[in-house]
Protein backbone atom coordinates (compact mmCIF):
# COMPACT_ATOMS: atom_id res chain seq x y z
CA UNK A 1 0.00 0.00 0.00
CA UNK A 2 1.51 3.42 -1.05
CA UNK A 3 1.72 6.59 1.30
CA UNK A 4 -1.14 8.21 -0.25
CA UNK A 5 -3.63 5.15 -0.35
CA UNK A 6 -2.72 4.74 3.28
CA UNK A 7 -3.60 7.92 4.35
CA UNK A 8 -6.83 7.67 2.77
CA UNK A 9 -7.68 4.19 4.86
CA UNK A 10 -6.50 5.64 8.13
CA UNK A 11 -8.68 9.05 7.45
CA UNK A 12 -11.94 7.02 6.73
CA UNK A 13 -11.11 4.25 9.28
CA UNK A 14 -8.99 5.88 11.86
CA UNK A 15 -11.67 6.69 14.49
CA UNK A 16 -13.04 2.90 14.19
CA UNK A 17 -9.69 1.95 14.78
CA UNK A 18 -9.21 3.77 17.47
CA UNK A 19 -12.97 2.85 18.99
CA UNK A 20 -11.64 -0.77 18.50
CA UNK A 21 -8.27 -0.16 20.42
CA UNK A 22 -10.61 0.93 23.61
CA UNK A 23 -12.94 -2.06 23.34
CA UNK A 24 -9.75 -3.87 23.43
CA UNK A 25 -8.58 -2.24 26.34
CA UNK A 26 -11.18 -1.35 28.40
CA UNK A 27 -11.57 -5.48 29.69
CA UNK A 28 -8.19 -4.79 31.39
CA UNK A 29 -8.51 -1.75 33.23
CA UNK A 30 -9.40 -3.01 36.41
CA UNK A 31 -6.26 -5.02 36.27
CA UNK A 32 -4.13 -1.67 36.14
CA UNK A 33 -6.51 0.70 37.85
CA UNK A 34 -6.72 0.21 41.61
CA UNK A 35 -7.66 3.13 43.27
CA UNK A 36 -11.61 3.56 43.55
CA UNK A 37 -12.08 6.66 42.72
CA UNK A 38 -10.59 6.09 39.06
CA UNK A 39 -12.90 2.96 38.97
CA UNK A 40 -16.22 4.98 39.79
CA UNK A 41 -15.19 7.51 36.68
CA UNK A 42 -14.95 4.47 34.23
CA UNK A 43 -17.99 3.01 35.78
CA UNK A 44 -20.09 6.39 35.29
CA UNK A 45 -18.65 7.19 31.72
CA UNK A 46 -19.34 3.60 30.28
CA UNK A 47 -22.74 4.02 32.36
CA UNK A 48 -23.71 7.52 31.31
CA UNK A 49 -22.46 6.72 27.31
CA UNK A 50 -24.69 3.54 27.25
CA UNK A 51 -27.12 6.17 28.55
CA UNK A 52 -26.67 8.42 25.89
CA UNK A 53 -26.72 6.51 23.37
CA UNK A 54 -30.10 5.02 24.49
CA UNK A 55 -31.61 8.69 23.58
CA UNK A 56 -29.43 8.79 20.63
CA UNK A 57 -31.62 6.50 18.70
CA UNK A 58 -34.89 8.98 19.19
CA UNK A 59 -32.86 12.46 19.57
CA UNK A 60 -30.10 11.45 17.27
CA UNK A 61 -30.97 9.41 14.23
CA UNK A 62 -34.87 9.96 14.76
CA UNK A 63 -34.46 14.41 15.17
CA UNK A 64 -37.31 13.88 18.13
CA UNK A 65 -35.43 15.82 20.69
CA UNK A 66 -36.81 14.24 24.18
CA UNK A 67 -36.08 16.07 27.20
CA UNK A 68 -38.12 13.00 28.89
CA UNK A 69 -35.87 10.08 28.71
CA UNK A 70 -35.31 10.86 32.97
CA UNK A 71 -38.92 8.97 33.25
CA UNK A 72 -37.79 5.83 31.52
CA UNK A 73 -35.06 5.42 33.16
CA UNK A 74 -36.81 6.45 36.52
CA UNK A 75 -39.09 3.28 35.98
CA UNK A 76 -36.26 1.07 35.00
CA UNK A 77 -34.45 2.09 38.62
CA UNK A 78 -37.41 1.70 40.55
CA UNK A 79 -38.48 -1.85 38.77
CA UNK A 80 -34.95 -3.15 39.98
CA UNK A 81 -35.07 -1.36 43.34
CA UNK A 82 -38.75 -2.88 43.82
CA UNK A 83 -38.20 -6.38 42.99
CA UNK A 84 -35.51 -6.35 46.00
CA UNK A 85 -37.17 -3.76 48.53
CA UNK A 86 -40.60 -4.39 48.12
CA UNK A 87 -40.18 -8.61 46.99
CA UNK A 88 -36.86 -9.58 48.16
CA UNK A 89 -36.40 -10.93 45.11
CA UNK A 90 -33.16 -10.67 42.56
CA UNK A 91 -32.94 -7.76 40.58
CA UNK A 92 -33.36 -9.63 37.41
CA UNK A 93 -37.28 -9.84 37.17
CA UNK A 94 -37.78 -5.95 38.29
CA UNK A 95 -35.33 -5.34 35.51
CA UNK A 96 -37.42 -6.80 33.04
CA UNK A 97 -40.60 -5.59 34.01
CA UNK A 98 -39.22 -2.20 34.49
CA UNK A 99 -37.73 -2.09 30.31
CA UNK A 100 -41.36 -3.45 29.38
CA UNK A 101 -43.19 -1.02 31.40
CA UNK A 102 -40.65 1.83 30.33
CA UNK A 103 -41.23 0.67 26.46
CA UNK A 104 -45.19 1.02 26.94
CA UNK A 105 -45.52 4.12 28.75
CA UNK A 106 -43.26 5.46 25.91
CA UNK A 107 -45.53 4.56 23.56
CA UNK A 108 -48.34 5.83 25.20
CA UNK A 109 -47.11 9.17 25.96
CA UNK A 110 -45.68 9.94 22.78
CA UNK A 111 -48.80 8.67 20.74
CA UNK A 112 -50.26 12.12 21.08
CA UNK A 113 -46.72 14.10 21.81
CA UNK A 114 -45.26 12.71 18.28
CA UNK A 115 -48.61 15.78 16.79
CA UNK A 116 -46.76 18.09 18.07
CA UNK A 117 -42.99 18.82 16.33
CA UNK A 118 -39.88 20.90 16.94
CA UNK A 119 -40.14 22.95 20.37
CA UNK A 120 -43.67 21.94 20.89
CA UNK A 121 -42.71 18.22 20.99
CA UNK A 122 -39.63 19.14 23.17
CA UNK A 123 -41.55 21.19 25.56
CA UNK A 124 -44.82 18.50 25.86
CA UNK A 125 -41.85 16.34 27.10
CA UNK A 126 -40.56 18.44 29.67
CA UNK A 127 -43.92 19.06 31.05
CA UNK A 128 -44.06 14.83 31.41
CA UNK A 129 -40.61 14.61 33.77
CA UNK A 130 -42.44 17.04 36.00
CA UNK A 131 -45.67 14.56 36.17
CA UNK A 132 -43.75 11.96 36.79
CA UNK A 133 -41.75 13.11 38.82
CA UNK A 134 -44.79 15.10 41.53
CA UNK A 135 -46.34 11.72 41.39
CA UNK A 136 -43.42 9.26 42.31
CA UNK A 137 -43.01 11.71 45.30
CA UNK A 138 -46.44 11.14 46.60
CA UNK A 139 -46.85 7.40 45.46
CA UNK A 140 -46.53 5.58 48.89
CA UNK A 141 -46.02 1.74 47.30
CA UNK A 142 -42.54 3.16 45.91
CA UNK A 143 -41.64 4.95 48.55
CA UNK A 144 -42.75 8.12 48.06
CA UNK A 145 -40.17 11.28 48.55
CA UNK A 146 -38.07 9.01 50.98
CA UNK A 147 -37.49 6.06 47.80
CA UNK A 148 -36.06 2.81 48.45
CA UNK A 149 -32.77 1.50 50.56
CA UNK A 150 -31.22 -1.28 49.49
CA UNK A 151 -30.83 -3.99 51.86
CA UNK A 152 -27.40 -5.97 52.16
CA UNK A 153 -27.88 -8.98 50.39
CA UNK A 154 -25.24 -11.83 49.39
CA UNK A 155 -22.74 -9.91 46.90
CA UNK A 156 -22.67 -11.67 43.16
CA UNK A 157 -23.63 -11.03 39.76
CA UNK A 158 -27.53 -12.65 40.85
CA UNK A 159 -27.81 -10.19 43.05
CA UNK A 160 -25.77 -7.52 40.85
CA UNK A 161 -24.06 -6.27 44.23
CA UNK A 162 -20.43 -6.43 45.30
CA UNK A 163 -19.27 -4.90 48.53
CA UNK A 164 -15.54 -4.71 48.58
CA UNK A 165 -14.69 -4.16 45.29
CA UNK A 166 -16.35 -2.08 42.39
CA UNK A 167 -14.50 -4.42 39.92
CA UNK A 168 -18.15 -6.72 39.22
CA UNK A 169 -20.13 -3.51 38.88
CA UNK A 170 -17.24 -2.14 36.38
CA UNK A 171 -17.65 -5.36 34.02
CA UNK A 172 -21.48 -5.24 34.01
CA UNK A 173 -21.34 -1.49 32.81
CA UNK A 174 -19.01 -2.98 30.63
CA UNK A 175 -21.88 -5.10 29.04
CA UNK A 176 -23.91 -2.61 29.25
CA UNK A 177 -22.23 -0.76 27.15
CA UNK A 178 -21.41 -2.85 24.47
CA UNK A 179 -25.38 -3.79 24.53
CA UNK A 180 -26.05 -0.79 24.10
CA UNK A 181 -23.43 0.12 21.49
CA UNK A 182 -23.57 -2.99 19.45
CA UNK A 183 -27.35 -2.57 19.22
CA UNK A 184 -26.98 1.15 17.77
CA UNK A 185 -23.90 -0.22 15.27
CA UNK A 186 -26.44 -2.65 13.87
CA UNK A 187 -29.21 -0.26 13.60
CA UNK A 188 -27.08 1.91 11.24
CA UNK A 189 -26.70 -1.01 8.75
CA UNK A 190 -30.51 -1.62 9.18
CA UNK A 191 -33.69 -0.90 6.82
CA UNK A 192 -35.16 0.59 10.41
CA UNK A 193 -31.81 2.36 10.91
CA UNK A 194 -32.12 4.43 7.64
CA UNK A 195 -36.20 4.19 7.87
CA UNK A 196 -34.96 7.00 11.38
CA UNK A 197 -32.07 8.97 9.30
CA UNK A 198 -34.75 9.35 6.83
CA UNK A 199 -37.63 11.13 8.94
CA UNK A 200 -34.69 12.81 10.64
CA UNK A 201 -33.60 14.65 7.35
CA UNK A 202 -37.66 15.36 6.56
CA UNK A 203 -40.54 13.71 7.48
CA UNK A 204 -42.85 14.59 4.50
CA UNK A 205 -40.40 13.53 2.26
CA UNK A 206 -39.72 10.11 4.07
CA UNK A 207 -43.68 9.67 3.80
CA UNK A 208 -43.89 10.21 0.24
CA UNK A 209 -41.24 7.28 -0.45
CA UNK A 210 -44.04 5.37 2.28
CA UNK A 211 -42.41 5.37 5.51
CA UNK A 212 -44.77 5.48 8.19
CA UNK A 213 -43.19 7.75 10.39
CA UNK A 214 -45.49 7.35 13.09
CA UNK A 215 -44.72 3.85 13.55
CA UNK A 216 -41.32 4.60 13.03
CA UNK A 217 -41.28 7.19 15.64
CA UNK A 218 -42.79 5.24 18.05
CA UNK A 219 -40.99 2.21 17.70
CA UNK A 220 -37.72 4.18 18.09
CA UNK A 221 -38.90 5.64 21.40
CA UNK A 222 -40.42 2.25 22.88
CA UNK A 223 -36.13 1.22 22.09
CA UNK A 224 -34.60 4.15 23.27
CA UNK A 225 -36.75 4.05 26.35
CA UNK A 226 -36.37 0.30 26.70
CA UNK A 227 -32.10 0.84 26.84
CA UNK A 228 -32.73 3.86 29.29
CA UNK A 229 -34.69 1.08 32.01
CA UNK A 230 -31.61 -1.08 31.53
CA UNK A 231 -29.47 1.92 32.34
CA UNK A 232 -31.38 3.13 35.03
CA UNK A 233 -31.44 -0.64 37.03
CA UNK A 234 -28.09 -0.30 36.88
CA UNK A 235 -28.15 3.07 38.37
CA UNK A 236 -30.30 1.84 41.37
CA UNK A 237 -27.67 -1.62 41.78
CA UNK A 238 -24.69 0.83 41.82
CA UNK A 239 -26.27 3.31 44.33
CA UNK A 240 -27.95 1.00 46.63
CA UNK A 241 -30.79 3.51 46.30
CA UNK A 242 -33.60 5.47 44.24
CA UNK A 243 -35.86 8.21 45.51
CA UNK A 244 -37.85 10.69 42.50
CA UNK A 245 -34.82 13.56 42.33
CA UNK A 246 -32.20 10.86 41.79
CA UNK A 247 -33.48 9.53 38.36
CA UNK A 248 -36.81 11.70 37.45
CA UNK A 249 -35.78 14.69 37.15
CA UNK A 250 -34.74 17.46 34.67
CA UNK A 251 -31.09 18.10 35.65
CA UNK A 252 -30.81 13.96 34.79
CA UNK A 253 -33.30 14.16 31.30
CA UNK A 254 -30.86 17.25 30.30
CA UNK A 255 -27.64 14.40 31.23
CA UNK A 256 -28.80 12.76 28.15
CA UNK A 257 -29.49 15.46 25.90
CA UNK A 258 -26.16 17.66 26.41
CA UNK A 259 -23.70 14.61 26.94
CA UNK A 260 -24.84 13.16 23.36
CA UNK A 261 -24.84 17.01 21.96
CA UNK A 262 -21.63 17.39 23.22
CA UNK A 263 -19.57 14.22 21.77
CA UNK A 264 -22.17 14.62 18.21
CA UNK A 265 -25.74 13.68 18.06
CA UNK A 266 -26.49 11.01 15.34
CA UNK A 267 -23.24 9.52 15.71
CA UNK A 268 -21.46 6.40 17.24
CA UNK A 269 -18.55 7.38 18.88
CA UNK A 270 -20.56 10.87 19.86
CA UNK A 271 -22.20 9.50 23.30
CA UNK A 272 -19.09 7.56 24.66
CA UNK A 273 -16.69 11.39 23.23
CA UNK A 274 -19.24 13.48 25.55
CA UNK A 275 -19.41 11.42 28.63
CA UNK A 276 -15.60 10.57 28.37
CA UNK A 277 -15.30 15.08 28.66
CA UNK A 278 -17.92 14.96 30.84
CA UNK A 279 -17.85 12.66 33.59
CA UNK A 280 -14.26 13.17 34.71
CA UNK A 281 -14.83 16.97 34.43
CA UNK A 282 -17.92 16.88 36.83
CA UNK A 283 -16.80 13.96 39.36
CA UNK A 284 -13.12 15.84 39.76
CA UNK A 285 -14.60 20.18 39.95
CA UNK A 286 -16.77 18.37 42.14
CA UNK A 287 -14.04 16.69 44.22
CA UNK A 288 -12.03 19.49 44.47
CA UNK A 289 -14.45 22.26 44.23
CA UNK A 290 -17.31 21.02 46.35
CA UNK A 291 -16.72 23.59 49.10
CA UNK A 292 -17.38 26.51 47.06
CA UNK A 293 -20.84 25.25 46.64
CA UNK A 294 -22.97 23.16 44.44
CA UNK A 295 -23.37 23.43 40.71
CA UNK A 296 -19.92 24.18 40.16
CA UNK A 297 -19.10 20.86 38.17
CA UNK A 298 -22.76 22.21 36.22
CA UNK A 299 -21.47 25.94 35.59
CA UNK A 300 -17.88 24.26 34.33
CA UNK A 301 -20.04 22.32 32.01
CA UNK A 302 -22.43 24.78 30.34
CA UNK A 303 -19.58 26.58 29.84
CA UNK A 304 -18.09 24.27 27.81
CA UNK A 305 -21.26 23.61 25.99
CA UNK A 306 -21.54 27.06 24.77
CA UNK A 307 -18.11 26.90 23.33
CA UNK A 308 -18.70 24.13 21.27
CA UNK A 309 -22.12 24.80 20.35
CA UNK A 310 -21.12 28.15 18.99
CA UNK A 311 -17.96 26.71 17.38
CA UNK A 312 -19.33 23.45 16.16
CA UNK A 313 -22.74 22.66 16.28
CA UNK A 314 -21.49 18.89 15.43
CA UNK A 315 -20.13 18.54 18.66
CA UNK A 316 -16.57 16.69 19.37
CA UNK A 317 -16.62 14.57 16.39
CA UNK A 318 -17.37 17.73 14.33
CA UNK A 319 -13.68 18.87 15.88
CA UNK A 320 -12.25 15.61 15.02
CA UNK A 321 -13.47 15.78 11.63
CA UNK A 322 -12.41 19.52 11.00
CA UNK A 323 -9.05 18.46 12.15
CA UNK A 324 -8.43 15.46 10.05
CA UNK A 325 -9.96 17.44 6.55
CA UNK A 326 -7.32 20.29 7.79
CA UNK A 327 -4.48 17.80 8.10
CA UNK A 328 -5.53 16.63 4.78
CA UNK A 329 -5.63 19.79 2.83
CA UNK A 330 -2.13 20.46 4.66
CA UNK A 331 -0.58 17.27 3.10
CA UNK A 332 -2.43 17.63 -0.41
CA UNK A 333 -0.82 21.43 0.12
CA UNK A 334 2.53 20.05 0.64
CA UNK A 335 2.45 17.63 -1.89
CA UNK A 336 1.92 20.03 -4.63
CA UNK A 337 4.46 22.42 -3.82
CA UNK A 338 7.04 19.54 -3.58
CA UNK A 339 5.58 18.69 -6.83
CA UNK A 340 5.84 22.02 -8.61
CA UNK A 341 9.64 22.69 -6.62
CA UNK A 342 10.79 19.15 -8.20
CA UNK A 343 13.25 19.43 -11.55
Amino acid sequence: MNPKEANRVLGKDGPWLVFAALLFVMPFVPFVGENSFRMHIMILILLFAAMSQAWNIIGGYCGQVSFGHSVFFGIGAYGAGMAVVAYGVPPWPGILTGMIVAAAVAVIISWPCFKLSGHYFAIATFAIVEIFNRGFLVWDWVGGALGLDYPLVEEGLWNLMWHDSKTGYYYCALVLFLITFGLVRWLEGHRFGYYLRAVREGQETAESLGVNSTAVKLAAMALSAALAALCGAFFVQYNLRVDPPMVMSLDMSMKFVLITVLGGSGTLVGPLLGATVLIPLQEYSRALWGGLGGGVDLIVFGLLIIIIVVKQPAGIIGIIRDIGKHAARRRAAGKEEADHGAP
